[in-house]
């Protein structure tokens, strides 16, 4: 199970943020990029969903937002049946797009264009992490002294931890396998990063 301390706030800390990747696809397992397609929480996946719901009780969150695609949703609403919340859709929280090469391997992108990033129609990664950022700031500013949950995608995650936090370094290197959370805290006005990519099962998620 995920395994994530709660504890009081450090000196000046105005609101924590829980930012959690959604629980397991098929498409996860198959290796492929899911971006805008929409498949649902697989077996594992709904196991996932249960295990971060109940890791993140005690933080006693007091909104629970999420990307639109369902497997985001699926896995929100575990947490939020568990703390009385409805689920709150904020659709820059939603998956990078990858146009119509959504579906494949990223190697196949990569032998084609030289990487995911130079292949026509992809969303760039500065565009995603702005609008994740935009997100962020947004449910921080409601939440003051308190804890918010965004459910979204490695893709977002990464690029939203980097932007952070750039010593973290290559986003494509930061872990966030399925059903992950990150624990971000805002300390007068400063954000950081206290938790990258946890699950605490001590075994390898599928999936890129």
């Amino acid at each position: 199970m995920v395994s994530v301390q709660r504890r009081e706030f450090g000196p000046g800390a105005d609101v924590t943020v829980l930012l959690c990747r959604h629980g397991r696809t098929a498409l996860n397992a198959q290796g492929v990029l899911r971006g805008r397609l929409d498949p649902p929480l697989d077996e594992v996946g709904r196991a996932e969903a249960e295990a971060l719901a109940r890791a993140l009780v005690p933080w006693r969150p007091r909104r629970v937002l999420s990307s639109p695609r369902q497997r985001a949703q699926q896995t929100a609403a575990a947490l939020a049946k568990a703390v009385g919340l409805a689920v709150e859709v904020d659709p820059r929280l939603d998956d990078r797009d990858y146009g119509e090469w959504a579906g494949l391997p990223a190697s196949d992108l990569v032998a084609r264009f030289g990487s995911v990033d130079a292949a026509p129609g992809v969303e760039a990664v500065e565009a995603v992490a702005a609008r994740a950022r935009r997100a962020l700031l947004d449910a921080a500013a409601e939440a003051l002294g308190g804890t918010v949950v965004l459910v979204a995608h490695d893709a977002v995650n990464r690029a939203l931890l980097r932007a952070l936090d750039p010593s973290l370094g290559d986003p494509e290197r930061l872990p966030q396998p399925t059903g992950c959370v990150n624990v971000l805290e805002r300390s007068a006005g400063q954000w950081r990063v206290d938790v990258v990519g946890r699950v605490g099962t001590g075994r390898r998620q599928p999936g890129p």
